[in-house]
């Protein structure tokens, strides 16, 4: 049978038997590309907790944990795929690019595999190194033995790594250049309870300023008494920590302390795996000047414009990147759940 050289593994099977197994093919085509989708999406809320990548819109597809959608990753996906089903043509031209994914994924598995060891296992030295040695021996070997095949087609899957992690220290440098600069340039929050108390009118209220550092004032805030002069009568600065742990128990998530004034520090820590709802959670505090009503409480939000500095803290290049992401970022009161008819965002530039 001449022809079972083109696909001698198909014609292993009895001809009886070939198209049940075409089904059974399809069926685990399906389920590991399902496994695919899922496994992007739940990477993807990792990075965004974990301040990696820019709010996107999540969407709850279920009660149980874990059970969203990603628009945007999900578009991104059917992308990539058709782009590589026109590039590629065939199945067979696959296999360059195929090898030096996994191989090198496989390489990136050791680096992990170290860190487990010796930062969380705090494995001895002399029990990791051999095996760490042995693993990243083989995995070097298949990975340079697939090198050669980058001319057709291995540098896809190089290019698609490079692109996304180009992306991913973009935005966390960027972030890091906002925060830096925020902090030069904003007033202790000590100070700022002392003069504002006597400088604004107080109105009756609760009124909540999101602080990514949780140090300083909230630029929102400072806008708030330029333009309206008035200050709520419990004014909370707020602050989201995304810890380095799946999840959080509800006697360490609340951080309150009482600055006086009716001002108020409070600090919502979530895990990466976590859905940072807000209402939910200011919901279970009770030791920040009583509980909040939801609907009767005010939410301000800052929107930074960027400025490029004179001493830019990365290439110019990088900087009209980040700048692109931030523009695309998913609205904060969608990302923390807040209702819409009770958030006040007030815009201000900042130069990196």
């Amino acid at each position: 049978q001449p022809e079972a050289l083109e696909s001698p593994f198909y014609f292993l099977a009895p001809e009886w038997f070939q198209w049940p197994l075409l089904i059974i093919a399809s069926m685990a085509a399906i389920i590991a590309a399902q496994a695919v989708i899922t496994g992007a999406f739940s990477v993807t809320q990792q990075a965004i907790q974990l301040g990696f990548i820019p709010r996107m819109t999540i969407k709850h597809t279920s009660m149980a944990a874990g059970q969203i959608y990603i628009p945007v990753i999900n578009w991104a996906l059917m992308t990539a795929v058709l782009l590589l089903v026109v590039l590629f043509q065939h199945s067979s031209n696959l296999t360059a690019a195929y090898g030096i994914a996994v191989t090198g994924a496989m390489l990136i598995d050791n680096f992990l595999l170290a860190v487990v060891l010796f930062a969380m296992w705090k494995w001895k030295w002399w029990l990791s190194v051999p095996l760490l040695v042995i693993f990243f021996i083989l995995d070097f070997a298949y990975l340079a033995a697939n090198l050669t095949k980058i001319p057709q087609g291995g540098w896809v899957p190089l290019l698609i790594g490079l692109t996304i992690f180009t992306m991913l220290t973009t935005w966390s440098r960027g972030r890091k250049l906002m925060r830096q600069n925020m902090a030069e340039s904003t007033i202790p929050l000590e100070v700022f309870t002392k003069s504002a108390h006597n400088s604004a009118a107080r109105v009756a209220g609760t009124a909540v300023f999101m602080s990514a550092s949780g140090h300083g004032v909230p630029s929102a805030l400072l806008h708030n008494i330029k333009h309206n002069k008035v200050l709520h009568e419990r004014v909370v600065i707020l602050t989201v920590v995304i810890e380095d742990v799946p999840y959080m128990d509800d006697g360490d998530r609340f951080a309150v302390e009482d600055l006086g004034q009716g001002f108020f520090r409070l600090a919502l820590r979530f895990g990466f795996l976590e859905e940072t709802d807000i209402p939910t959670a200011l919901d279970k505090v009770r030791d920040c000047g009583g509980p909040f009503e939801i609907m009767k409480t005010s939410f301000f939000l800052s929107r930074q414009t960027l400025l490029s500095a004179d001493k830019p803290g990365m290439a110019i290049w990088r900087e009209k990147l980040f700048a692109w992401m931030l523009r695309n970022a998913a609205s904060p009161m969608e990302f923390f759940r807040l209702p819409t008819n009770r958030v006040v965002e007030l815009g201000s530039q900042l130069e990196i």
